[in-house]
């Protein structure tokens, strides 16, 4: 719907729903064409175009870090719904999302299902061999994979993909090593800012933004 399909409201009166919309899609036009993203994000962008897989480390990249044991000494996880919603708009432009954690978690497992998360390899002491398994399932090439984590158990991974990011939060080591370091911490929005990146890599950034405005 166009602004000229809005009936202006009356003096004194509040907007209607199709002006708020309209008001909305036109502050998105005038700062589609403006960039505000980093050096780091647009070198970065080159690596994003070709990925068609993201692997996640859990414990301090989908969540803070923290580990909170009940009486029952049952573990729960708190996860951040944005990036929930980044992992879900990331699959649906058709890149795949894993998960290579050494811990294990019943937390975990039901966010995975309701992620739709296609590879969850828990208790993963050896990374490798899991990130090798996945290689060979999916037949696809390191340049196409990207992975975020956070600590040392994360290295023998992130220098093996196309695209190694870290959260703002993780170790020296592992922040010397990667092509991206994201301004968000791990559970903080950290993975829907590695999400965005891909997107505006594979260049569905704008269009998938513009289906859910036209909604």
């Amino acid at each position: 719907m166009d602004n000229e399909s809005c009936t202006p409201s009356g003096p004194g009166a509040y907007p209607s729903d199709c002006e708020v919309r309209e008001g909305y899609r036109k502050i998105a036009r005038e700062n589609a064409g403006k960039s505000n993203r980093s050096k780091a994000w647009m070198t970065t962008l080159s690596k994003a175009k070709n990925i068609r897989l993201l692997l996640l480390d859990v414990d301090g990249v989908l969540t803070d870090g923290s580990l909170i044991y009940s009486h029952e000494g049952k573990e729960s996880k708190a996860f951040n719904t944005q990036d929930g919603f980044g992992l879900r708009i990331l699959q649906d432009a058709g890149v795949a999302v894993g998960i290579i954690t050494a811990r294990s978690s019943e937390a975990l497992e039901r966010r995975s299902r309701d992620l739709r998360i296609e590879h969850l390899y828990q208790g993963a002491g050896n990374k490798l061999e899991a990130y090798k398994e996945i290689l060979k399932k999916t037949g696809l090439k390191p340049f196409e994979i990207a992975y975020m984590g956070d600590d040392w158990l994360d290295l023998v991974l992130l220098k093996r993909v196309g695209l190694a990011v870290a959260p703002a939060n993780a170790v020296r080591e592992v922040l010397d090593m990667v092509h991206y370091t994201t301004e968000q911490a791990g559970g903080h929005g950290a993975v829907r800012e590695l999400c965005d990146l891909i997107l505006e890599g594979m260049g569905k950034h704008k269009e998938l933004l513009q289906q859910y405005m036209n909604r």
